[in-house]
């Protein structure tokens, strides 16, 4: 379709700007438009993380899913142009269904016809709880605008069927999660040149903090992002109700998390959270870790070095793979990037199941980490 003519999204009233919605306001080459499901097991046993993305002025769309079974990670990429059809939430076997906003999705993988073994899931994602805005998230590097995320987190529950390595998994309600989050704006995809900004003001140190978590009757989001010294530059601690229970938004304070790592590592076995309610009654989220999946791995998160989010790879690209957990030594780079623990979690009795996406990079003072080779003690 030729550049001056309008895209089919244009019938729609949806326009923020004078401009066809083929166009975005911004011309920053690391716009982005994308979201990320979660769907695990109550027992630890299996880790389905999956995504897709829009990088309009980069003119790619992609997607992933990885399965964490075992000391195995199956991981399914996709990649190719992006086209005017922004409806079509598509790209190779991997595919997104919008079938009620806000309140039911389908999520499909198909089967690689020359593998049986392979990944596929047919998963229908259900909302339990409203959509809540998570803060808005702005980083820069010196005066350069690097990050500027709008998003919003969801907890649901999903039924399907989820297929690997010769084994069918029923995905039920009362046994499996799952989460979603929803974001777009400004963010760094490969081929960023750093120039003076990354050569003057590179961080010392980086520490992350993100909880979906689902119970029975609420939704629990906890977030903290944290500089070298400790600094807060992002914080929510918040419960969602039910949308038939008439009950509002519960701010939970500033949350201070204590967390057990495994000796020699900053891998978290375990953590509290420690939160306050309206009243200053003191509330502790107690966390188990189940089971983990790293983003550097197979799902496209930087510092992935065989493909990363947004990155050119072709028309019609597609990879599969497998990767091998059990061996640290083999993912260097995977322990500098974010990894999302599927987690048992509890509150004043309650026994609720989410994710604890966590990461911890250099020097973090209110950890005892000096640097970036500073380790939990033995």
């Amino acid at each position: 379709m030729p550049a001056d003519r309008p895209v089919p999204l244009d019938e729609y009233p949806v326009h923020q700007a004078p401009l066809s919605m083929k166009h975005l306001v911004t011309g920053d080459r690391n716009a982005y438009d994308r979201c990320i499901f979660h769907v695990f097991d109550h027992t630890g046993r299996a880790v389905l993380i999956l995504g897709l993305g829009v990088y309009p002025n980069a003119g790619v769309i992609d997607a992933y899913a990885t399965l964490r079974l075992g000391g195995e990670l199956l991981a399914v990429r996709a990649s190719d142009a992006l086209t005017d059809d922004r409806m079509n939430l598509c790209v190779g076997p991997l595919s997104i269904t919008v079938d009620a906003p806000l309140r039911r999705l389908t999520l499909r993988c198909d089967p690689d016809p020359d593998d049986p073994h392979g990944l596929s899931y047919d998963i229908t994602w259900t909302a339990a709880f409203p959509a809540v805005w998570e803060p808005h998230h702005v980083q820069r590097r010196g005066d350069r605008l690097m990050l500027e995320g709008r998003r919003f987190v969801q907890a649901g529950q999903v039924t399907g069927t989820l297929r690997a390595k010769g084994e069918e998994f029923t995905l039920t309600p009362g046994e499996w999660t799952g989460t979603r989050d929803r974001s777009w704006g400004v963010r760094p995809i490969p081929g960023e040149d750093g120039g003076r900004a990354a050569e003057e003001h590179r961080p010392e140190g980086f520490h992350w903090l993100w909880i979906p978590v689902r119970f029975e009757d609420r939704f629990l989001m906890v977030i903290a992002q944290e500089d070298a010294d400790g600094h807060r530059t992002l914080n929510e601690a918040v419960q969602v109700f039910p949308e038939d229970s008439g009950r509002h938004d519960v701010q939970l304070g500033w949350p201070q998390t204590e967390i057990r790592y495994r000796p020699g590592t900053r891998h978290p076995e375990s953590a509290v959270v420690h939160l306050t309610d309206p009243s200053r009654k003191p509330l502790e989220l107690g966390v188990q870790i189940l089971a983990s999946s790293p983003l550097a791995v197979g799902a496209g998160y930087p510092p992935a070095t065989d493909w990363q989010h947004g990155s050119w790879q072709g028309r019609g690209w597609t990879d599969r793979r497998v990767y091998d957990l059990t061996d640290p030594a083999a993912h260097p780079m995977a322990a500098f990037g974010v990894t999302d623990h599927a987690a048992r979690f509890t509150l004043e009795g309650r026994t609720g199941f989410g994710i604890f996406e966590h990461g911890s990079f250099g020097r973090h003072d209110p950890s005892g980490f000096a640097d970036y080779s500073s380790v939990a003690p033995h």
